[in-house]
């Protein structure tokens, strides 16, 4: 009769799974006590988009439908925030005009990100290029950017894609002349000497060693230009300037309602409260990013 040896295989691989897994949870429990900034603003904003995302399930009706009977009616259970001068819920306008504001930020933080790491790189590592790119970014940048973006709007019908476009060509400057200053020291250094020493082609040198460094300034960037975006179109449809009044958005939901601000103040208050509730959840994002990923802050779990 042979003995059997113990089958260990089984047992170690379940261990090892319970112990990665305990891990993980330590290493996040960790981050989030270190960067709580993180997980508030991470937490905000994954709340502002879920319920973007499922607006029609959380009670709400067609944020568009106008009935006259139901007019400036105050909060209460029929009506959680009240109705508008032209009777449509404003709650279901509320949730809904979150859609708007989380489209045009990240579209503009996307783009305005892109285009100006583009032209950054550009002018930071092409000498010839950085004088003539970069006094065009300066006169852009001397324009107020809601100035400018009112001026582009003038010059276009309203939408929600004109807005993204008015925004993100105000914001590129800052963009470019954020990551112009990081490539101007980066291409300074050692590593990038020798690459230039091995043969290394430029666009080489720019993807492999300038690229990946200024990724970290960018994304904390970006937070910014998103909760900048959330405000731009607010303050163009405050105005009448931005998105069509028959898009419900928050700043067309507060303009509509401050005629009526002494006497229904929710009108505008509610839509202002969560505005200003992302906005604050991005840049507490952007801050705990911020820490996390700037190397004289960050320390290693």
């Amino acid at each position: 009769m042979t003995a059997h040896s113990p089958d260990t295989t089984a047992p170690l691989g379940a261990d090892g799974g319970a112990v990665d897994g305990g891990k993980r949870r330590v290493g996040l429990w960790r981050l989030i006590r270190r960067y709580p900034t993180i997980a508030i603003g991470g937490f905000l904003v994954a709340a502002v988009i879920l319920m973007a995302i499922f607006a029609p399930f959380l009670g709400t009706t067609d944020p568009t439908a106008i009935s006259t009977r139901l007019r400036t009616r105050e909060p209460s259970a029929q009506f959680w925030f009240g109705t508008d001068m032209l009777g449509r819920d404003i709650y279901s306008r509320v949730l809904y005009g979150a859609r708007v504001s989380l489209v045009v930020g990240f579209s503009v933080a996307i783009l305005a990100s892109v285009l100006g790491l583009i032209v950054g790189l550009v002018a930071g590592f092409v000498r010839a290029a950085d004088a003539v790119i970069m006094r065009v970014m300066d006169g852009i940048m001397s324009i107020p950017s809601i100035l400018l973006a009112v001026a582009l709007m003038a010059l276009t019908r309203g939408s929600v894609g004109n807005v993204i476009l008015a925004i993100t060509i105000a914001e590129i400057p800052r963009v470019s002349r954020l990551v112009r200053g990081v490539v101007l020291s980066l291409r300074e250094q050692p590593y990038v000497d020798a690459a230039v020493a091995a043969g290394t082609r430029t666009p080489m040198i720019i993807l492999k060693h300038i690229l990946p460094n200024t990724l970290a300034p960018i994304i904390v960037q970006a937070t910014y230009i998103c909760a900048s975006a959330m405000i731009t179109e607010a303050i163009l449809s405050f105005i009448g300037a931005g998105t069509p009044p028959i898009i419900p958005s928050w700043g067309n939901i507060m303009a509509e309602g401050r005629a009526l601000w002494q006497v229904k103040f929710y009108i505008v208050l509610i839509p202002a409260i969560f505005l200003s509730i992302t906005v604050l959840a991005v840049n507490l994002l952007g801050d705990g990013l911020r820490d996390a990923l700037d190397p004289r802050l960050a320390k290693q779990f």
